[in-house]
């Protein structure tokens, strides 16, 4: 028998094929590129500083003066007004009082005038009085001759009076006549011709005083309360 031609040799062993691993992709894979990390900058941290309080806000100075100096001028001006209302209030009751005088006081001298004179002064004293009246009062006296009447009246009777207010009080004012109503209480005493007084005698009278457009007071009419003296 004839002997192959392998016959005669030891066949060594066949080495196995080693490969990386992964696909076999025919491709001879890339040598790993080398990556270059910088290394990390250093940060200066700079110290914090202490935290205070709040920065404090600026105050609104110029409208708090405005509105200062605005309230302030209201409340002069409230006062102010207060002040003169209270200076006219009080010069009309100054007023009112003084045109209540004035009508006593007239009333007053209405009946001095009527029952005071002298011998001596007769003439002068009955002119006074009737130039005090007005109305009524006036046209009584003006009628005839009772001017006259009345001083030949009082010559006759050779003595002289005098008349005392003892009071006068205001009792009503008509402002739509511009009357005035006035009660008087008044004393007269009588002395003769030989210096004698006769004993006094009292007359309450219910004067009436008008006023005329220029403030002049005088007597408008006379009454004796509760029908006499």
């Amino acid at each position: 028998m004839s002997e192959t031609p392998d016959s005669g040799t030891k066949t060594a062993p066949r080495r196995r094929a080693s490969r990386a691993a992964g696909p076999a992709t025919g491709v001879v894979p890339e040598a790993p590129t080398q990556v270059v990390v910088d290394s990390p900058a250093v940060v200066r941290v700079r110290p914090a500083k202490p935290v205070g309080p709040p920065p404090r806000r600026r105050s609104h100075g110029a409208l708090v003066a405005a509105l200062g100096v605005g309230s302030t001028a209201v409340l002069v001006a409230v006062i102010g007004g207060l002040v003169a209302l209270l200076l006219v209030q009080q010069r009309h009751a100054e007023a009112a009082t003084a045109r209540d005088q004035r009508f006593v006081d007239t009333a007053s001298q209405t009946v001095v005038n009527m029952f005071s004179y002298t011998q001596n002064t007769i003439d002068e004293s009955v002119n006074r009085f009737v130039d005090g009246l007005s109305g009524p009062l006036r046209d009584m006296m003006s009628q005839g001759n009772n001017v006259d009447n009345l001083k030949a009246i009082f010559h006759d009777t050779n003595a002289s009076s005098e008349a005392v207010i003892n009071g006068a009080a205001l009792e009503k004012i008509d402002e739509t006549a511009d009357n005035a109503s006035v009660l008087v209480s008044v004393r007269v005493t009588v002395t003769n011709i030989d210096g004698v007084n006769a004993p006094s005698k009292p007359y309450r009278l219910r004067v009436i005083v008008h006023e005329d457009d220029n403030g002049r007071m005088t007597g408008y009419d006379l009454k004796y309360p509760d029908g006499g003296n």
